[in-house]
């Protein structure tokens, strides 16, 4: 067995480029792994390399493309776009597999982490998969949710191991997605909160916003127009992440409103941690971020993502989130009703389960 600590042990992290989510919630594994002098390589998109290299600048990247999904301009563009693009994903995730074992005959590595990446699989190493959707929520109902599920299942059991970010027990943060009634017939582990960042003391600033944008075009600027035509007459303080980590171009909008195109983790975690309110959308990776810091927050679900619309719902329900349609938005007005709510916390979330998770993965590699 494989002592941990061992430096030759090399470990493949591959996030899948679907915003910036997947590469965010990556960052607290790679930490652990390096931490136990595991030689990590990282394969993913341009974007998610350029966030994950100004966090880790010393680890090797390889280019590999995603499933480079596109939004539509409204709710049903979108279903419908999606819906169309299905043929592209089964394509893509073919070429991930071959991806994979070319890489493997040149690179021997000990295992892969692939975050939602379907195709990287292989009998030449041990494989995990990461994902909070089980069930893959839809417009058509329960009986396409089941065909689905069962084309989820078939891919997802090719790993060696299923790695769910999320709680076992009622303390669910993404519902009926990662507590389905029917499990996968491979191994599964509950890995908690999958958060990059760590609670600060510190006081809050009254009045002060957190934008954070991510996400397929072109969704990502709608929204980002709507809430900077917004934030023009805004009278608090603003600080707007516009999820871009390779853009150079830069907007200003008022001097009470600072505007980034990238902000690295322990940056965002301090600001996060000291604003009174996060504006976001409703994506995995941000409520988890949301739930890890305790933070009070206005969520506007992607219009026609069906993940992100029942999360929005769920969370509402259970008091976790405020969340508001984006065809409905008004500042003003979700910052009075989001201060009248009752929001209520996760309590004591700690790492404890996603570093049993990768310690024990480190110590079963021969």
């Amino acid at each position: 067995m494989l002592k941990i600590g061992q430096s030759h042990c090399k470990i493949l992290v591959a996030p899948l480029n679907w915003g910036l989510g997947h590469a965010s919630r990556c960052i607290p594994i790679i930490k652990i792994l390096l931490s136990h002098k595991v030689e990590v390589i990282v394969a993913c998109g341009k974007d998610q390399k350029a966030m994950l290299q100004a966090e880790f600048p010393g680890l090797m990247f390889e280019n590999l493309n995603g499933y480079d999904l596109k939004y539509g301009k409204n709710r049903s563009l979108t279903l419908l776009k999606i819906i169309l693009q299905i043929p592209k994903i089964l394509i893509q995730i073919k070429r991930e597999n071959r991806w994979l074992n070319d890489f493997l005959n040149e690179e021997k590595v000990n295992a892969v982490i692939s975050d939602n990446r379907y195709g990287l699989f292989s009998p030449k190493t041990t494989s995990i998969f990461i994902t909070h959707q089980l069930r893959i929520k839809t417009v058509f109902g329960k009986k396409i949710e089941s065909i689905i599920q069962q084309m989820n299942y078939k891919y997802i059991n090719q790993f060696s191991q299923c790695w769910i970010p999320d709680f076992e027990n009622e303390h669910s943060i993404a519902g009926d997605l990662s507590h389905p009634k029917k499990l996968t017939a491979m191994p599964m582990r509950y890995i908690g909160c999958l958060s990059r960042f760590k609670k600060i003391n510190t006081a809050i600033i009254n009045n002060s916003l957190l934008i954070i944008l991510s996400g397929p075009e072109p969704q990502r600027t709608i929204l980002e127009k709507l809430l900077l035509n917004q934030l023009e007459s805004y009278t608090g303080s603003a600080i707007f992440a516009r999820g871009l980590p390779g853009e150079n171009k830069k907007l200003y909008v008022a001097p009470n409103i600072k505007v980034f195109n990238h902000l690295p983790a322990t940056e965002l975690n301090k600001i996060m941690c000291e604003s009174e309110f996060v504006i976001c959308r409703s994506g995995y990776s941000s409520i988890m971020d949301i739930i890890k810091l305790g933070k009070k927050s206005i969520v506007i679900p992607t219009p026609g993502q069906s993940e992100q619309e029942y999360l929005a719902d769920y969370l509402f329900s259970k008091k976790i989130v405020y969340r508001v349609n984006q065809k409905d938005f008004l500042l003003n007005d979700a910052l009075n009703n989001a201060k009248k709510f009752s929001f209520v916390q996760y309590e004591n979330i700690d790492d404890l389960l996603v570093e049993q998770a990768v310690e024990e993965l480190i110590a079963s590699i021969k």
